[in-house]
Formats: C-alpha cells, sequence, structure tokens
C-alpha cells in the first residue's frame, strides 16, 4: 500500500509525490531498527492528536496490514486518551470504526 493524499498529489506536486514514495516509504519506514508494525504504532500515536482523519484512516488501514489487531488498535487508541485528549480518541476510534466497515478489512 503507497500513501498518496489524492490523486492530486503527483499531478499538482509530483516532487511532494515522490519523496513520499521514495523517502518516507521507500527508505524510512525500511529500516531495519525497527519493524513495520512499530513503526505502525509511533505513527498512530503521533497523528492522533493533530486531528487528520484522512491520513489516521491511512496509516490504520496500514496498521492493520503491518500485523495489529482491531483489538490493539482500539487499545492504543484508549490508551492515548490520556495522553492526547478525551475528543482526539474518540474520533481517531470513529475513523477505526469506519476502517473496520470497509469491505477489503
Amino acid at each position: 500500500m503507497m500513501f498518496s493524499a489524492s490523486e492530486a498529489l503527483p499531478r499538482l506536486a509530483p516532487k511532494l509525490d515522490r519523496l513520499t514514495r521514495d523517502v518516507l516509504f521507500g527508505d524510512v519506514w525500511q529500516g531495519a531498527a525497527l519493524t513495520p508494525r512499530e513503526r505502525s504504532l509511533i505513527t498512530i500515536a503521533a497523528l492522533l492528536p493533530q486531528s487528520r482523519p484522512a491520513a489516521l484512516a491511512f496509516h490504520l488501514r496500514r496498521g492493520l496490514d503491518n500485523g495489529l489487531a482491531a483489538g490493539e488498535l482500539a487499545e492504543i487508541l484508549t490508551h492515548l486518551a490520556f495522553y492526547v485528549g478525551w475528543p482526539a480518541a474518540t474520533a481517531a476510534l470513529e475513523q477505526l470504526d469506519a476502517v473496520l466497515a470497509e469491505p477489503s478489512i
């Protein structure tokens, strides 16, 4: 799965699209020191307080692809409620619910 903010990203900002694909997901996400599962945990924790629903939904899906179970994701969001705030966590749980309801899951 490759990140694209939208189909507009490669059309409007081809360099940003290339950096996203080649550097972020092609290099940073491939580092040997952390597993993809660990990177997903970290990324979800970092995105949660930022109110970025599309990015969070993308990384919740990626977390599932990287071996996180739905129950683990719910536990992560519950745990983070105490550190990033209740509204952010409950909004994220709504995002998780929508992701889990998608036909591909």
